[in-house]
């Protein structure tokens, strides 16, 4: 397995061409386009950004037999945790959400009457719900793991049903996906509908490898972290 993960000497622009879903991540990163041939190793080195640390993230997005055992995050830099999850949820709720919601919403109105209503509502609770999840994690664990790092002991126990949670919302987004391919009325224009379902499964999957970050990545990390300081 290992020696089909992407490496510091490969172009960005290849790693990119394996998996374009990648380019959603560079902002989170803040690394611009316009990087030409570089390696991940240039691009990373020129904008501050831990190249191991992202490799990673990478990884895991790309590779869905890959999950990096706790040696690999030991001796990965992983202090840039924190801020790619915390623009991960920026992207989504500042970005995806709305425009999913706004798209939505226009198909809703089109419909009208009683579907038109579900529609609003279903996603309405699923924003909601999606929102709360983002802020317990940024209000429990986030905290924990940076006291963690600065040395300092952090006692406060997290939720144990994370991955319960994160599989419900990824239900929840199916569920709506179906809801809208399979029952939305013909007087709806086919181009609209499948730019919703497209934008919908789009957030799905990236929200699948994000809860797979906090799930198997951030949490294990966390628990690491925590039996180094004992």
């Amino acid at each position: 397995m290992n020696n089909r993960l992407f490496s510091k000497k490969m172009k960005l622009a290849d790693i990119i061409a394996a998996n374009h879903n990648i380019i959603l991540l560079l902002p989170r990163f803040g690394i611009p386009l316009g990087f030409g041939e570089k390696s991940v190793g240039e691009v990373c080195d020129a904008a501050g950004v831990s190249a191991d640390f992202m490799l990673l993230i990478c990884n895991v997005y790309t590779f869905d037999d890959y999950l990096p055992d706790i040696e690999v995050l030991k001796n990965t830099d992983m202090s840039p945790l924190i801020h790619y999850l915390l623009e991960s949820h920026k992207y989504y709720t500042d970005e995806r959400l709305p425009h999913i919601e706004a798209h939505l919403h226009h198909i809703a109105d089109r419909v009208g009457g009683r579907y038109g209503q579900i529609l609003k509502q279903f996603y309405g609770d699923f924003r909601n719900e999606i929102t709360e999840h983002f802020q317990i994690e940024e209000q429990l664990d986030f905290p924990k793991l940076i006291s963690l790092q600065q040395g300092q002991a952090d006692h406060r126990k997290l939720p144990q049903h994370h991955d319960k949670s994160h599989s419900t919302l990824v239900d929840k987004m199916n569920d709506l996906t179906q809801i809208v391919y399979k029952y939305l009325p013909g007087n709806v224009l086919p181009e609209e509908t499948m730019e919703l379902v497209f934008d919908i499964l789009q957030l799905a999957a990236d929200i699948q490898k994000h809860a797979l970050i906090e799930d198997k990545i951030l949490t294990p990390y966390i628990a690491w972290m925590e039996r180094s300081m004992k």
